[in-house]
């Protein structure tokens, strides 16, 4: 029997049984002095990034199930951002309320915050937590408009009060739509001297901006890097416009040796800069203006007496949705549920619509005058339009004024009266705080010369120079008071911010 005793005791058995004895007096340990170790913030999701108006919310992930209560009353933000909590196990999301506004450093601070089966009175608080993150600058781009930045892209961020030409002399910019992180922007350009039969060929390029989304950024793209997306190889290049995502080009084309080779063409806008996007007809039926729906999955076509909301697929024929009585669309809220659209009358007088994914088609206003552009506001209930009104008189004229209508009982507030010019350019912030508009004056002397392409108006007439105004929205939201726009020190027009 002690043969056995003895035989069963050998080392390695001696070793496990020390093991085990320790792993259990750890185990003791554990259970009784739980609360000996702090809960922590393992991963904060917008650490040292720089976030946009379409970053809604960011997240936090502790260790441990916390006690939400504690966290909720001890998480600051610096400066303040109006948002909601919710809760998925140890994850926590802070939705916000509203864009961010942009320019700024936030800091994410969380102290003396529990978990969830800490003691009340001796249970450690959390590890003290600091997060960092930033929105993106204040920036636009515009086109040059005197000397040598005639025609060229410029970008200009209001943040660091910087200017950069981003295009070379030799192109002249017709259009332009940014990316959405803004790191490089779609635009389509001429030669700047050309003599073809006086067809105004123009080729799609993209040029980068230099700007990253993450704070500490390595290997920086240089501003000013240009790739060719799409050359005028048989055909001219009319309209164009960029999905929501960044991912996908519609093309208005028209054969330079057929008119009637007339529609649209989709191609992807991520393929490899060595290789350029293969440029696909849509077999659906040609139209006129045309803007991709925010959710980068379908396109509003202006066709025969109505809008048609086509798919983004190149063998799609019919449309999704067919509406009758409207012959423009202006806009999309940013989520996608409404659009502002234009019902040309019989009696020559034009109607503003606020037309909802649900169906809803609400007329805001009528008018004798035109309704030359609309932009949603991302979180109130307005819209801001470019309107003229009839001037009475021998002659007749129209004045252009910038109003803000609201979606809910189609009231305007007139906020700036322009001078006399038709072809004014808005844009509006993605925090919605401020909006950009130009105004041009045209060349008394017409150049003529098909040697040299200058900027022109969308009516075709020379640019002799214009200017950039800034207008701030924090006031004119609430009250019917008119803004004081502030010219800013920059002759260009045709302003865009970038997302």
């Amino acid at each position: 029997m002690s043969v056995k005793i003895k035989s069963f005791f050998q080392p390695l058995d001696r070793v496990a049984i020390a093991l085990m004895a320790i792993l259990s007096l750890i185990t003791v340990l554990l259970l009784f002095q739980g609360d000996a170790i702090a809960p922590r913030v393992r991963d904060f999701s917008w650490q040292n990034q720089r976030v946009g108006a379409t970053d809604n919310a960011f997240y936090l992930n502790f260790s441990r199930p916390m006690n939400i209560q504690s966290v909720e009353d001890n998480l600051q933000i610096d400066p303040q951002l109006p948002g909601k909590i919710s809760w998925a196990g140890r994850k926590m999301a802070y939705t916000l309320l509203a864009p961010p506004p942009y320019g700024n450093t936030y800091q994410v601070q969380l102290n003396g915050a529990k978990d969830r089966f800490a003691d009340k009175l001796t249970g450690k608080p959390i590890q003290p937590f600091k997060g960092v993150f930033q929105t993106r600058d204040r920036a636009f781009v515009y086109l040059g408009v005197e000397g040598d930045e005639q025609g060229r892209l410029i970008l200009y961020n209001l943040t660091k009060e910087q200017k950069t030409i981003l295009t070379p002399k030799d192109l002249v910019v017709v259009d332009f739509k940014p990316y959405p992180t803004g790191n490089k922007i779609l635009f389509s350009a001429s030669e700047r001297t050309s003599d073809r039969q006086g067809l105004l060929l123009t080729q799609l390029y993209n040029v980068t901006t230099g700007i990253e989304s993450e704070l500490n950024a390595q290997n920086n793209v240089a501003p000013g890097r240009i790739d060719l997306v799409l050359d005028d190889k048989g055909y001219q290049n009319l309209k164009f416009d960029l999905s929501a995502d960044g991912k996908t080009i519609v093309v208005q084309r028209v054969s330079q040796k057929n008119p009637g080779d007339f529609g649209l063409w989709m191609l992807k806008a991520d393929s490899d800069r060595n290789s350029p996007p293969k440029p696909q007809l849509l077999q659906s039926q040609p139209g006129g203006d045309f803007i991709i729906t925010p959710d980068s999955s379908t396109l509003a076509v202006a066709q025969g007496q109505g809008v048609a909301i086509l798919p983004l697929q190149v063998q799609a024929t019919k449309p999704l949705d067919f509406l009758p009585k409207f012959g423009m669309v202006l806009d999309f809220a940013p989520d996608g549920t409404k659009a502002a659209m234009v019902q040309f009358n019989s009696d020559y007088t034009r109607s503003l619509f606020l037309v909802t994914n649900q169906g809803v088609q609400k007329q805001l206003f009528r008018t004798t005058g035109s309704i030359n552009s609309c932009l949603f506001h991302p979180t109130l209930p307005s819209i801001y339009c470019m309107l003229t009104q009839l001037v009475e008189g021998e002659t007749y004229q129209e004045q252009p004024y910038l109003a803000a209508v609201d979606i809910n009982s189609g009231k305007q507030t007139p906020l700036i009266v322009m001078p006399e010019q038709q072809d004014v350019q808005v844009s509006l912030s993605p925090d919605g705080l401020a909006l950009l508009l130009d105004q041009i004056v045209t060349a008394t002397t017409p150049n003529n010369s098909p040697q040299t392409n200058v900027p022109r108006t969308n009516d075709g007439e020379a640019i002799a120079t214009s200017r950039l105004w800034l207008v701030p929205l924090v006031a004119s939201a609430k009250t019917s008071t008119q803004v004081q726009p502030e010219q800013l020190p920059l002759p260009g027009f045709h302003p865009r911010w970038l997302p």
